[in-house]
């Protein structure tokens, strides 16, 4: 089974509730099949793969039962709900965010009798700081330096039929980001190891014709010219270097073996990749934020903020939603006789 099929045919396999045999057994599966199949060919490669496996699922049981409760989203709740209308300028945002969200629509498609769905509305989350008018007492204040913050990039793909399968989802999302991970430090082992040997290659070839060209050379001089002796000994140096750094690879059971030690540390560490936080702000209308007493109406919100620390890190935060079918206006699509226009 490849890579795709994992992806097309996942079942929801991510238990927030326990962790079992079969689960673990399941987790240490996908781990091998995703990064490299062939590490099924160590000895006792599930055996040392599972703790990790299992360390990984506690993990991120603890970090989806972290997330919010889900609340209702959609474009009539927008003015009654504060934190709505921190995270969206306009109601018209919500139906925006929701038509563009192709795997809730086809999640309704394909439950015909379901009402209302849960799904993860991710944002970007910046602070800034800015400067300001304030009030103080009855006086404005101008040039006062304040915190901002904005939401943006608005962003509902993962969802479920219900608020358990969503987190269960959630879960099986994280433990492939971390295999995604994995996968990528075990990437940068074969890249450095391909380098080495094409390097390797060119080092052996350039010190061959040297060789080669070394006695014609010294029948002019009577022996090997100076230069030529130099850059002679530099290869060779640079060679036995080359060398050793292979040796320090291994061999291909070495490297396998390196790549199973590379997966079960990814495992074993996963608060390195993923981390989260509840962060509680009192914000005014404008999204300002007010650490003490404000003359402004203040609204207090907790944002749950999730952090991907891998490769190009990203922070995000996130809301669990609940959405009815109604909401689901009609996808968006291109207007072909604006867009002829400019062409």
């Amino acid at each position: 089974m490849g890579i795709l099929d994992w992806f097309k045919n996942r079942p929801a396999q991510f238990d927030a509730d326990r962790v079992s045999e079969e689960l673990i057994r399941s987790a240490v599966d996908k781990a091998i099949t995703l990064t490299n199949p062939r590490l099924a060919v160590l000895p006792g490669c599930h055996r040392r793969l599972a703790p990790a496996a299992e360390k990984a699922i506690e993990f991120l049981r603890a970090l989806v039962s972290e997330m919010p409760a889900s609340r209702p989203l959609s474009a009539a709740s927008w003015s009654a709900d504060p934190a709505l209308r921190a995270f969206f300028v306009a109601p018209t945002d919500i139906a925006a965010v929701l038509a563009r969200s192709d795997n809730l629509r086809t999640l309704f498609d394909k439950y015909i009798d379901l009402d209302e769905a849960c799904v993860v509305l991710g944002m970007s989350f910046t602070e800034q700081r800015v400067f300001g008018m304030a009030l103080q007492g009855d006086l404005v204040q101008r040039d006062v330096a304040q915190t901002s913050v904005s939401f943006s990039d608005h962003r509902a793909h993962v969802c479920g039929r219900d608020e358990s399968r969503l987190r269960r989802a959630v879960g099986a999302q994280a433990f492939e980001y971390l295999l995604a991970q994995a996968l990528a430090e075990i990437g940068e082992e074969r890249v450095e190891r391909q380098e080495l040997e094409a390097n390797r290659s060119l080092l052996r070839a350039r010190l061959r014709l040297l060789r080669q060209q070394g006695p014609g050379l010294g029948s002019l001089y009577g022996n090997s010219p100076p230069a030529a002796s130099s850059e002679q000994a530099r290869l060779e140096a640079e060679l036995l270097d080359n060398e050793k750094q292979l040796a320090a690879i291994g061999g291909n059971e070495s490297v396998l073996e390196m790549e199973l030690d590379s997966l079960r540390e990814v495992l074993e560490n996963p608060q390195r990749y993923l981390r989260a936080e509840t962060r509680h702000l009192r914000l005014t209308p404008m999204n300002i934020v007010v650490d003490g007493e404000s003359s402004e109406a203040v609204v207090d919100l907790d944002v749950h903020l999730a952090e991907l620390s891998g490769a190009a890190p990203v922070r995000r935060a996130v809301v669990v939603a609940r959405v009815g079918r109604e909401q689901m206006a009609q996808a968006p699509t291109m207007n072909l006789a604006d867009a002829a226009r400019y062409l």
